[in-house]
């Protein structure tokens, strides 16, 4: 049987050859930065949506109920704790620009494009199911602190947009579902099971694509960028996954919820560098050295899960 490091390394190294495609097709012109904006709306809009409605599609049992509860806290537990490391560990940069990247960065993971297909590969549709606590609460957060982060500003209109975005819908109307006892039919079922399983490829993809824009040898030089890196993919989950065991949590809700926080920073950050006109170099380097160095820091940490569960 496999360790949860060696099914988490196993997930990841089919990830990053997708990844490495995705490189590769920038590389030769397949995929352009339009391109490459066009797919991602299209695993934000709609591949992401479904893969978390068709994760409700299932019997309805009070355990499940307790459990996406359960993943709800914790995940609130996670941004909270998250949001006071990025205020109190991340404070000398070039700018203060800089510095309102670098705490995007620490805060938000990728647990969309890169979170769904991990746990559904590791701990299978179940994780998904309590997967989507952890993303409601990440999009209420970045459409509010995200933003306020990003632009120094209070916008009132983000909480309401945090609501409207098709994730937490896909959550709401999913859950409705669930509650209800509502199962679509089998061919619906499976058809949007076909577009759901989309959401490996097309993130990575997108991953290659952006990873592909970035000066690799340039990258490596800067210091700063590997302490950001450990604040977001080893100090955060880890103490995290440290506090969780103190309580009687269902394994694989605990698991679920540290694999989120333990995922690579979310690929939002370029997109709310572009759209608050902040430094998107920088934001693509950070983007790209912490999706890189967790295909090593993911196992790591599952490893560490492995040996107290």
């Amino acid at each position: 049987m496999r360790t949860l490091a060696e099914t988490a390394f196993n997930q990841i190294a089919i990830m990053f050859l997708i990844i490495i495609v995705g490189v590769i097709s920038y590389k030769m012109k397949l995929i352009d930065k339009e391109v490459n904006k066009k797919i991602s709306d299209l695993v934000l809009m709609l591949v992401n949506p479904i893969v978390i409605f068709i994760s409700y599609q299932r019997e309805f049992n009070s355990e499940l109920l307790k459990g996406l509860l359960i993943s709800l806290v914790l995940a609130v537990a996670t941004h909270m704790f998250s949001v006071i490391v990025s205020m109190v560990l991340v404070r000398k940069g070039k700018s203060k620009e800089d510095n309102a990247i670098e705490r995007f960065a620490v805060v938000y993971s990728n647990c969309g494009y890169i979170g769904i297909p991990l746990v559904n590969g590791i701990l299978g549709s179940e994780g998904v199911f309590y997967l989507t606590a952890y993303i409601t609460i990440f999009n209420l957060v970045l459409w509010t602190h995200g933003v306020i982060l990003m632009t120094d500003k209070k916008d009132v209109k983000s909480i309401t947009k945090a609501f409207l975005s098709p994730a937490v819908i896909a959550t709401f109307v999913g859950f409705l579902f669930f509650v209800a006892k509502i199962s679509i039919p089998g061919a619906m079922l499976d058809s949007l099971t076909y577009i759901g399983n989309m959401n490996t490829p097309l993130p990575m993809l997108v991953a290659g694509a952006t990873i592909a824009q970035t000066d690799l040898r340039k990258l490596v030089t800067k210091l700063r960028i590997y302490y950001i890196t450990f604040l977001k993919l080893i100090f955060i989950p880890l103490v995290m996954l440290l506090v969780f065991q103190f309580f009687p949590l269902p394994k694989v809700v605990l698991l679920t919820s540290v694999l989120a926080a333990a995922c690579p920073t979310a690929v939002t950050i370029n997109l709310f560098s572009i759209r608050y006109e902040k430094n998107y170099f920088y934001a693509s380097e950070l983007f790209t050295a912490i999706t890189v160095l967790s295909i090593v820091t993911i196992p790591f940490v599952m490893a560490i899960a492995g040996l107290l569960y």
